[in-house]
């Protein structure tokens, strides 16, 4: 191991970013082979449930609220996370996860349902774990946007998979999810092996970049007062696209059945392809601006254009002129083009800019936390407050209403982002207003 990782540390740029890039993603990956199969099913009649709440909506809410308190513990265990620990750390999360699906299959309803719940529990810490890895380098654009492609494409293989199983091979959909995740735990083992070899960032990252550490309650109290307000406007279209994230990942099955897709198992892989591709190459250029400041006002706008690719796509299938395949590519590329930065190089810039030594771990599952419990309240309200909507019109609604909304929440954060730039001294210093100079940005404010 300590071989590999000087080999990987001595590398040509190209290399590392290319083992690095392929660890992480085949590792996050895999975890989505534990978490989203059971999506792939429908769950139309199930014996012992005689409940107001749709089914499949309780495994559902079910799996996110664990996943939603797996991301508050986050906002402490994975800031505070030895590099060293990380990976056996993903490896036993995971291995709790899927004994929890395990028990899914074994259990009737709607006891079952409380499996979900444990299965989501550890699911939710390991974004950040293997995110530790990426963070703070000179190339971390490059390996976060491999990284964010592995949840966009994986979700759709991963239900393939399990919608195969089902039809080909007869597997029930309860036994499905847990065969499932069986058949990438090798994957996952071998990724996790190449993760635990990277080498930590190098002194020319750090200069460029900041130094991580591990965060202490004190640390991340302070960094949050400093920063609240364009945080808070960021979060709050943080949980408007996970919300809609969730509802297109976890009701695929039903928004394909009623566009006219729903016997075919690859229609989730194939509209996934093209929008990790947009993801991937609109995050990948931004290796080329060093500047910290103009990067951040970058990402607003591609943000921005994401919202924006969503309400129109949306608006240019109800004039038919996007067929449904085009609308479902087109709506999910808008969708992740303004997901993924939050994931990965929004908060790495964010913190570079800053010049704080921190991690972007506590950002993001900050952002997280807050995210996903707008998404248990979105389903709570299509079982209860929106009763005789079907699924593709409430699809749309929520599509407009995350395009809107979104837009308002991104133009407020950008243009707090351009008075700090604004206020920032001759020296490259941000001047607070009680007259006390913030750390500058570490790249120089004349290079792109």
């Amino acid at each position: 191991m300590n071989r590999m990782r000087r080999w990987l540390g001595e590398a040509n740029p190209i290399v590392f970013v290319m083992f690095a890039g392929l660890a992480g993603f085949c590792a996050y990956f895999s975890m989505y082979a534990f978490r989203k199969p059971f999506t792939a099913a429908t769950f139309d009649v199930v014996a012992g449930w005689d409940f107001a709440l749709d089914y499949k909506i309780a495994l559902v809410i079910a799996q996110v609220a664990g996943y939603a308190l797996s991301k508050l513990i986050g906002v402490k265990v994975v800031s505070e996370m030895r590099p060293e620990r990380r990976a056996i750390a993903i490896v036993l999360l995971i291995g709790f996860s899927w004994i929890a699906l395990v028990l899914f299959a074994v259990t009737p309803a709607p006891w079952n349902v409380a499996a979900l719940f444990l299965n989501g529990l550890p699911l939710g810490l390991i974004w950040g774990l293997v995110f530790g890895f990426m963070e703070g380098r000179r190339t971390s654009e490059v390996l976060g946007a491999i990284l964010c492609a592995s949840f966009i494409l994986s979700s759709g293989v991963v239900k393939s998979v399990g919608k195969t199983l089902m039809e080909g091979w007869q597997v029930s959909a309860f036994w499905m999810p847990a065969a499932v995740g069986a058949i990438f735990m090798p994957l996952l083992a071998v990724s996790v092996l190449a993760l635990a070899a990277l080498p930590p960032p190098s002194p020319a990252d750090e200069a460029e970049r900041v130094a991580r550490r591990p965060m202490m309650a004190r640390e991340r109290a302070a960094f949050l007062a400093a920063h609240w307000p364009v945080l808070a406007a960021l979060v709050a279209a943080y949980v408007l696209l996970t919300a809609f994230r969730d509802l297109r990942d976890n009701f695929a099955a039903e928004i394909w059945q009623a566009l006219g897709y729903g016997d075919a198992a690859s229609v989730f892989t194939a509209s996934e392809g093209p929008v990790a591709v947009l993801s991937l190459v609109a995050m990948g250029v931004l290796i080329a601006v060093k500047n910290n400041g103009r990067a951040l006002l970058f990402m607003h706008g591609v943000i921005l254009a994401g919202f924006a690719i969503l309400g129109a796509s949306t608006l240019a299938f109800q004039q038919g002129l996007l067929s449904p395949i085009a609308w479902m590519i087109a709506a999910g590329g808008g969708l992740y083009l303004a997901y993924t930065p939050f994931n990965a190089m929004l908060f790495d810039r964010m913190i570079a800019y800053s010049g704080t030594v921190a991690t972007a771990g506590f950002l993001i599952y900050v952002a997280d936390a807050t995210g996903y419990l707008g998404s248990v309240v979105l389903l709570l309200f299509r079982n209860f407050g929106a009763v005789d909507l079907p699924w593709l019109p409430f699809f749309v609604a929520a599509a407009y209403a995350t395009s809107a909304a979104g837009l308002v929440f991104v133009s407020g954060a950008a243009i707090l982002l351009l008075r700090v730039r604004k206020d920032r001294s001759p020296s490259g210093q941000t001047i607070s207003r009680d007259g006390a100079a913030a750390p500058a940005d570490r790249t120089d404010p004349k290079t792109t």
